[in-house]
């Protein structure tokens, strides 16, 4: 009872009304700098960061065995590891390598790529783009690269994360915003876009 009436006073709604404008403030400007420490750290990265080119050590001719390996993770069927490996799921190992023994997997597989760098299975992109051939055209790429994308390649540490993002649909894969420019090979590692298909 004594609750009720103390909440119908005025000069309690405008203390409530103040905490809750003061806590709005606080967490707009908390964000508003988080979001400003954000876009100076993007800007200070360093511009000359370089991609690590470094060659893996190629597992299927050595007794050397590797402790752990990245790969492509998304794939239902097929997986992608960092030493350029495209095999079924079943035989990746408990390391994240392919079995490089195994009869499904290939190194260094460009089956379902076209002559621009666009293939149509994720998986097969990427390991058509960490060949050590192709740095070439990834250089040149990241030259080129306009500033949205440089934010981006930042970020990459080495040829097989820069092949993971290149190969990933992007922008240069549409047209008007909700269709591939060619259904088929989507996934590009090349320098230009893919072909326009007529509609």
């Amino acid at each position: 009872m004594v609750l009720r009436r103390l909440l119908r006073k005025r000069w309690v709604l405008g203390v409530v009304f103040g905490l809750s404008l003061i806590y709005f403030l606080t967490s707009t400007f908390k964000q508003e700098e988080r979001t400003i420490r954000d876009r100076t750290l993007l800007q200070a990265l360093d511009p000359d960061h370089r991609i690590v080119w470094k060659v893996r050590f190629n597992l299927g001719n050595s007794s050397r065995q590797i402790s752990r390996c990245r790969n492509s993770i998304q794939g239902r069927l097929l997986v992608t590891d960092e030493l350029g490996y495209v095999c079924e799921r079943k035989d990746l190992q408990v390391n994240g390598c392919c079995n490089s023994n195994a009869p499904s997997s290939r190194q260094y597989s460009c089956k379902t790529c076209l002559p621009n760098g666009c293939c149509s299975v994720y998986e097969y992109c990427v390991s058509c783009c960490v060949q050590p051939n192709k740095r070439q055209v990834l250089e040149r790429f990241l030259n080129r690269a306009a500033v949205g994308f440089q934010n981006l390649f930042t970020a990459v540490e080495d040829h097989f994360e820069l092949c993971l993002a290149k190969c990933r649909t992007s922008s240069q894969s549409v047209q008007h915003e909700n269709t591939y420019r060619d259904p088929t090979a989507k996934y590009c590692y090349g320098e230009n876009p893919p072909e326009l298909l007529p509609i």
